[in-house]
């Protein structure tokens, strides 16, 4: 199921706007970029970030970001030493966009992109994380991590056919606001995972008769007493309590216990939608 957007057409009923699907084994064109150019892209976690995928009957990864002012970009990681320019990346079409295919990377793997720029006349060298990356490295490591694209088995069908009814004008509304990393903790002073929190935290909230759960950003940032607040990766649950999977089954277990989960974006936020993996996305409400 691909995500879609209702809008109203200027002549006509509103009808739905489909993203296509892309295929991450394929390399991308000019023609891939240009809703991208246009400001219509819907999927941008498609296009962009590491894909693991075949190409040529090897398996790897694509990488995709986007840096017009750069003058080359490179892949690094553990798989190449960490090494600048081993891995470079080639530009596709004027987009800005830069890409490459690398075999032997997959799943788990920690990667940075090398990045030259030097416009002014002063050459800069510096690593960054991948912007649309949808694993982050516990800080204080600071790399991304290759996730596979797999699709989580959701078991919520039951709430999803009931949500135009949960979400309309006169439904009732009682909001649960939580920081998963302050509700309760390990004896030794660590925090409880994803799917601990949604055995132990979700039917109490359920219990209390709440209809909503709102946590505190989600998304991955680098410093614990922010509380979410300095989100680096828009596209990235925070690895502190388990991986994306871990997440969808909390999302999930909320939705099994009729449950919704209202996200609270970080300062600065100008996403209209929770800026997760669409599968994860499309059951979030607001």
């Amino acid at each position: 199921m691909r995500w879609q957007i209702e809008h109203e057409k200027t002549s006509g009923p509103p009808g739905p706007l489909k993203t296509p699907a892309r295929d991450p084994s394929f390399p991308l064109s000019a023609a891939d970029l240009e809703p991208f150019r246009a400001g219509r892209e819907s999927a941008l976690y498609d296009l962009l970030g590491a894909h693991p995928c075949e190409r040529d009957g090897a398996a790897g990864t694509r990488f995709a970001v986007w840096a017009p002012r750069a003058e080359a970009v490179s892949v690094v990681g553990a798989f190449n030493a960490w090494e600048a320019g081993r891995d470079p990346m080639s530009p596709v079409g004027d987009a800005g966009v830069w890409e490459l295919f690398l075999p032997g990377v997959g799943p788990g793997d920690l990667y940075k992109y090398h990045v030259r720029s030097g416009a002014d006349g002063t050459p800069r060298d510096v690593n960054k994380a991948d912007p649309v990356g949808r694993a982050m490295e516990v800080r204080p490591g600071t790399a991304s991590r290759v996730v596979a694209g797999d699709p989580y088995p959701w078991m919520d069908r039951t709430w999803l056919e009931g949500r135009r009814q949960r979400s309309a004008p006169t439904a009732p509304v009682s909001i649960y606001e939580v920081h998963l990393g302050s509700w309760r903790r390990h004896a030794d002073g660590s925090w409880l995972g994803y799917r601990a929190l949604a055995r132990e935290l979700l039917p109490y909230v359920a219990d209390l008769g709440f209809t909503h759960v709102e946590l505190l950003p989600v998304t991955e940032h680098p410093y614990d007493a922010s509380w979410g607040y300095q989100t680096v990766g828009y596209f990235a649950p925070t690895s502190r309590y388990g991986t994306p999977d871990d997440f969808a089954y909390f999302v999930d277990k909320a939705h099994r216990l009729g449950l919704a989960r209202r996200p609270r974006l970080g300062p600065g936020s100008l996403r209209a939608r929770p800026p997760w993996p669409e599968d994860v996305r499309r059951r979030a409400t607001l």
